[in-house]
């Protein structure tokens, strides 16, 4: 204690560090961590020791290895959250009435909670002679019954096919397939960003969205004829 009554701040320097050390002898052996962050070199002179190389490569391959996991943890959350997303989307969907509520669900949600600049539905009809008078068809004739998604840059013709008159500009799309018995179509998400929508993502969750959007509008369907 201090004179003043209070008490004098700690000193650490290499002294106290190697008096610590040698109290604790077994602190590296149990923060590998720590040890690995260390600089000791091994006398060789000017050269650089085979011991020091390896460690220096090991440390390069933990640095590695450490952004991978980090990447993949990162990954792991946001297909976490695209599943929250999903679910919450297919529960608007069993809730629409009809083929309506069904696509105006579909279009507020993926633009909420997809981050969305445009969203289109558009159904073909699976009739080949009524397919060919469809212009719309003709522009998608290499999608319509293509069983994965497409991903990537979008041609600003393809753009206006599908959108329409937009305030921004579509670089980049998601074209997700819809299937249903007498009905074939595709739910398009656009985006702004060219990079958003990219050639080699994921699209699993996607086809997935596919699926549920065309089951419902499948069953919409039939109730519409029924009805």
């Amino acid at each position: 204690m201090s004179s003043d009554g209070t008490q004098a701040a700690s000193v650490v320097n290499d002294e106290t560090v190697a008096a610590w050390l040698t109290r604790y002898p077994d602190f590296l052996l149990r923060h590998p961590d720590v040890l690995a962050k260390l600089n000791v070199p091994h006398g060789s002179g000017s050269a650089t020791s085979l011991i020091e190389r390896q460690v220096q490569v090991l440390r390069e391959q933990l640095a590695n290895e450490r952004g991978r996991l980090n990447h993949l943890v990162a990954r792991a959350h946001d297909y976490e959250a695209m599943l929250e997303r999903l679910h919450e989307l297919t529960l608007r969907l069993i809730l629409a009435p009809d083929l309506q509520h069904a696509c105006n669900a579909l279009e507020q949600a993926l633009r909420e909670q997809f981050r969305a600049d445009a969203v289109a539905v558009k159904l073909f009809p699976v009739d080949a002679n009524a397919r060919a008078a469809d212009p719309l068809v003709r522009s998608f004739v290499e999608f319509i019954d293509r069983d994965r998604c497409l991903c990537g840059p979008f041609a600003a013709e393809q753009a206006g096919a599908l959108f329409g008159e937009l305030q921004v500009e579509i670089h980049s799309a998601a074209l997700i397939p819809i299937r249903a018995p007498e009905q074939t179509g595709v739910l398009a998400i656009g985006s702004a960003d060219p990079k958003r929508f990219a050639a080699d993502m994921g699209t699993d969750l996607l086809e997935r969205l596919g699926a549920v959007a065309g089951a419902k509008l499948a069953s919409l369907a039939h109730l519409d004829r029924a009805g």
